[in-house]
């Protein structure tokens, strides 16, 4: 029996992999085109959702999602901030190089995004909800509705209607990004109540403060809010009889608001969810995948070119940092990059430091973090408020001790920053105060740090220094969109 479904198993994989090398290979006229569906959530960290072991967070579509999905364990951004972490999915490029490195920042006037890329191959290129990229011309969506922010302050939501209608019209290859604004602060979205404080399970990267518990009700319950729609967008996709034919990409950008999480390159920060699915329709390989993970490290960046060798064309030829993860997405590698990097700036955010630059690179065991400037004082819009629901600040008044000198660890940090996540995975011990015991890895990892950054032309304290001078100015892309029309910009296959 065992042997029958091996073998059953084998050749499953096999037809798979055929059908997707056909996708990304065959260019008759006849073809038919995958349709995109890429599902961003804000500020959420990865593992507060059941699929990455929350129990306590209520996401049942998620949930149901995961069962016939690929999850991966190593997907990666390469900024802990909303705008660059959106640039680098977009563009296939990392935050400095595309020059999009601070927050509310732009890219280069001669990069391109993924309507670019796609337009010209047949594709309709759309975008629903939150948009936090520069300049416009840039980041040419065929941009549905939605806003930059949404404060829970009017009746006013996210018209997931505009998806519905999205399916139904478009009689082309299609790819839609859903852009929600939950789980960003400030919280108030979701229903609380359906959450007692009391009885959660308060995770281990945060500190145990009655602060802690009631700011996590409402965190906890916009993740709610975000599945509910994850889950309508779904149920619009499935009545329009396209799901079988579609790509479906839930991601959790950087992690939430409190500390050790967004604002950071700890892997709170900088690792993010990534759950994929592609429900084959009849005569292809399988009607209902089957769920799986992988430890394959990943990127935000190789996700341009993953869509753009499914839809019929190699992306060997671009000039992009990210690369096609196709044979992870069909399940005949487990393997794609040996390291994921980060960056992180300061300079010009919302209260942050004038200069407190921050590398990071690990690969998938340990993590190397480097402050750069770190004699100087580091400080965001966490410092100043105190966390969010004043966490930190709970943190920094309670009377355990081992609690104030977790919070003690968020304002003041050496210059480097080792963690063994297969051991630590709340990076509790830096192994770099020993560095005679870790040398060794120390010093491998941060080879592949300064060679990542020469090839990004990051010139760290330089880069850091120079970052305002990468501010978007101007009008924000508040309820803004481009007509999907072509731009100078489409590229030329």
């Amino acid at each position: 029996m065992l042997n029958y479904l091996f073998v059953l198993k084998i050749v499953t994989e096999f037809f798979l992999i055929i059908f997707l090398v056909s996708c990304a290979t065959h260019h008759s006229s006849e073809q038919v085109k995958p349709n995109f569906l890429i599902f961003i959530a804000d500020d959420l960290t990865y593992r507060d959702i059941s699929p990455y072991g929350n129990t306590d967070v209520i996401t049942p579509n998620l949930k149901e999602f995961a069962k016939t999905a690929v999850k991966y364990n190593h997907m990666y951004v390469s900024s802990a901030m909303c705008a660059p972490t959106r640039m680098e999915l977009y563009t296939g490029l990392q935050p400095v190089r595309s020059g999009a490195h601070p927050n509310h920042s732009r890219v280069y006037d001669n990069v391109r995004s993924l309507p670019n890329y796609l337009r010209p191959l047949g594709y309709r290129v759309a975008s629903l909800g939150k948009r936090h990229e520069f300049p416009m011309e840039n980041f040419s969506f065929d941009h549905l509705g939605g806003m930059h922010h949404d404060n829970g302050k009017t009746k006013k939501e996210l018209d997931l209607s505009l998806a519905k209608t999205f399916f139904e019209s478009t009689g082309q290859p299609w790819t839609l990004v859903v852009a929600s604004n939950q789980p960003h602060t400030p919280w108030n979205r979701g229903d609380a109540s359906q959450y007692d404080e009391a009885k959660l399970n308060v995770p281990e990267y945060l500190e145990d403060t009655s602060e802690t518990r009631a700011a996590l009700t409402r965190y906890y319950a916009e993740i709610s809010y975000l599945d509910r729609q994850f889950g309508t967008v779904l149920e619009y996709l499935r009545k329009s009889n396209q799901k079988r034919d579609t790509l479906i990409i839930f991601l959790s950008e950087q992690g939430s608001n409190f500390p050790f999480a967004k604002w950071t390159l700890y892997d709170n920060g900088h690792h993010s969810a990534m759950l994929t699915a592609w429900h084959f329709g009849k005569n292809r390989a399988s009607k209902k995948q089957a769920s799986r993970e992988t430890n394959a490290i990943i990127q935000y960046a190789d996700i341009v070119p993953t869509l753009i060798e499914l839809a019929g064309q190699s992306p060997d030829k671009l000039s992009l940092d990210g690369k096609s993860f196709v044979s992870v997405l069909a399940g005949s590698s487990d393997k794609h990059r040996d390291y994921a990097f980060g960056v992180h700036t300061t300079r010009g955010i919302y209260s942050g430091a004038p200069s407190y630059p921050i590398r990071v690179v690990t690969d998938g065991r340990y993590r190397l973090i480097w402050n750069l400037d770190h004699t100087k004082q580091f400080a965001n819009s966490v410092v100043k408020q105190g966390g969010p629901k004043h966490t930190l600040s709970s943190w920094l008044k309670s009377e355990n001790i081992a609690t104030r000198k977790r919070a003690k660890r968020y304002l003041a940090r050496p210059q480097f920053e080792l963690y063994n996540l297969d051991e630590d995975p709340f990076e509790l011990e830096n192994l770099a105060l020993d560095p005679a015991q870790h040398f060794f890895i120390r010093n491998k990892l941060l080879t592949q740090l300064k060679n990542w950054m020469a090839a990004q032309r990051d010139e760290g304290i330089k880069t850091e220094l120079d970052a305002e001078s990468r501010k978007h100015i101007g009008k924000r892309s508040v309820d803004l969109g481009i007509p999907a029309g072509g731009t100078a910009l489409d590229y030329k296959w």
